[in-house]
C-alpha cells in the first residue's frame, strides 16, 4: 500500500494549577477515500508506527503524556500494544459499544500498565464495568448544561476517576468546572494567553517590547544593554535560555554583552520574543502558551525555508508565528504593539489581518492546532509548493525545538 501523508495536531491538557501535563494527539491521513475497516486499521497502525517509532516520543510529546483516540477495532487488535504504555493514555471513543469482550480487553490492557480514558462520556448503566477500570473520564461541555454537568459529576463520584473537562472555551466554563472538582482541562481557551497571563502588564514585558523595537531599529548595543541592566530578571532568563537551547556556541554565555556578541541581532531578537512567554506572572511551567508560540514560530520559519524564501522572509515568518499570540499576553491592542515594533507592512498585514502570503502561511500553521483536514488542504493549495508531508515534517521539527525551549524555562 502506498505511503500516506500524516496530519498531526496537538491540543494541550492542563491540570488544576494550569500546568501542561498532556497533549491529545490528533491524527489524520490525506487519503479520504479509505472507508473499509481494514484500510482504517492499516492507516492508524501506520500513523502509530510513524509517530512513535520514526518521529520518537520525545519529539512529539516531550515529557508530557499523549492521549490517543482508540476505536473498538483498534482496541481489540494487537496494534494498540505498539504504543509506549508509560506515556500514552488510550482514549476510548464514544462510538465503542460496551461488550464483554471490550471490558475484558480493557482489563487486560490495564494490567499491562496502560492508562485508559473514556471520551465524550454520557452516563449509562452499560458503562459501569468500564468505570471500574478507566483512570480518566472526559466530559464534553458542549453536550451538557451547567445543571447536567453537575449531575454528571455527582453520578461519577462512586468511582475513583479523574474528570477532564473538554471543549472549555471561556473563563466562566473554566471556573465552573474547577469549582465542580474537575482535575484536568482541555479546550481552545487554555491554548490562549488570557487565562495564563497576569491581569496587569508586567514591567519586564514592556521592557522586552522596548528592546525588541530597539533591535529591529538597529539601535546601539550599549542602549540595549542599558535596558537589560534595569531588569536583572530579564538578564537571568535570557542567559538561561541561550545556554539551555543549542545555538552552536562553544562556551557558556554569562553576560548580556556575551549574548549579544555570540548570538547576533537576529538570534537575540528571537530570544527576546520567546522571553515574553516566560514571564507570565503566576503561571506554572511548562507553559502551554510558550510551547504553542515557539512551535508556531519555528514552523513558520521551516515552511518559509521549504518555499525557498530568502533569509529576511524566513526571519519575518518566525516573528509572525511568535507574535501571533502576543495580543492578550501584553495588555495592549495588537495594532499598538505592531506600531511600537515598527513592523513592515508584510508582517503587519499577516498579524493584523492574516493577509498576504505570510498571512496564509500563518493561517496554515494555526489550522494544525485544531485539525480540520479540508481547511488545511485548502490553505496548502494556496501556499503553492507546500505539501501535507512538508507541513507534518515542519511541525515535528518545531515540536522538538519547542520542547527544548519549554524545558529550558521549567
Amino acid at each position: 500500500m502506498a505511503t500516506r501523508d500524516i496530519f498531526l495536531g496537538r491540543q494541550p491538557i492542563l491540570d488544576r494549577d494550569q500546568r501542561l501535563v498532556a497533549y491529545e494527539l490528533l491524527f489524520r491521513t490525506a487519503d479520504t477515500s479509505c472507508v473499509t475497516v481494514t484500510d482504517d486499521m492499516h492507516a492508524t497502525a501506520s500513523v502509530i508506527q510513524h509517530a512513535f517509532s520514526e518521529m520518537g516520543v520525545q519529539t512529539v510529546l516531550g515529557t508530557q503524556l499523549g492521549f490517543i483516540n482508540v476505536s473498538a477495532d483498534m482496541l481489540l487488535s494487537d496494534m494498540v500494544e505498539l504504543l509506549p504504555k508509560a506515556q500514552v493514555v488510550l482514549e476510548l471513543l464514544e462510538t465503542i459499544i460496551v461488550t464483554d469482550a471490550v471490558v475484558e480487553r480493557c482489563r487486560a490492557l490495564k494490567q499491562q500498565g496502560f492508562t485508559l480514558a473514556l471520551d465524550d462520556f454520557l452516563f449509562t448503566d452499560s458503562h459501569r464495568p468500564l468505570l471500574a477500570l478507566v483512570d480518566i473520564v472526559k466530559i464534553d461541555l458542549l453536550q451538557h448544561s451547567q445543571d447536567e454537568l453537575r449531575a454528571a459529576v455527582s453520578q461519577l463520584k462512586p468511582w475513583p476517576v479523574k474528570l477532564l473537562a473538554e471543549k472549555v472555551d471561556s473563563a466562566e466554563q473554566a471556573a465552573y468546572c474547577h469549582a465542580l472538582g474537575f482535575d484536568l482541562f482541555q479546550g481552545y481557551f487554555f491554548a490562549r494567553p488570557a487565562v495564563l497571563s497576569a491581569k496587569r502588564t508586567d514591567p519586564s514585558q514592556m521592557a522586552l517590547i522596548q528592546m525588541l523595537g530597539m533591535v529591529m531599529r538597529d539601535a546601539e548595543t550599549a542602549q540595549i544593554e542599558q535596558v537589560f541592566k534595569q531588569h536583572p530578571n530579564l538578564t537571568y532568563n535570557l542567559i538561561r535560555l541561550v545556554n539551555s537551547v543549542a545555538i552552536g556556541a562553544q562556551r557558556s554565555i554569562a553576560s548580556v554583552s556575551q549574548a549579544l556578541m555570540v548570538l547576533g541581532r537576529k538570534q537575540l531578537q528571537r530570544w527576546l520574543q520567546l522571553l515574553l512567554f516566560t514571564l507570565q506572572t503566576g503561571s506554572a511551567y511548562p507553559s502551554p502558551l510558550l510551547a504553542l508560540a515557539a512551535t508556531r514560530g519555528k514552523m513558520m520559519e521551516l515552511l518559509a525555508m521549504k518555499q525557498q524564501r530568502n533569509a529576511d522572509y524566513c526571519d519575518e515568518a518566525f516573528m509572525a508565528g511568535i507574535l501571533s499570540l502576543i495580543e492578550t499576553l501584553i495588555a495592549k491592542p495588537l495594532a499598538d504593539i505592531v506600531g511600537e515594533l515598527n513592523l513592515n507592512e508584510r508582517l503587519a498585514a499577516a498579524l493584523l489581518r492574516r493577509e498576504g502570503e505570510l498571512g496564509t502561511l500563518l493561517q496554515l500553521v494555526e489550522s494544525v492546532e485544531h485539525p480540520n483536514l479540508g481547511h488545511t488542504l485548502s490553505l496548502l493549495a494556496q501556499s503553492g509548493t507546500l505539501s501535507l508531508s512538508d507541513l507534518t515534517a515542519a511541525e515535528i521539527e518545531a515540536m522538538s525545538w519547542a520542547n527544548q525551549v519549554a524545558e529550558a524555562t521549567a
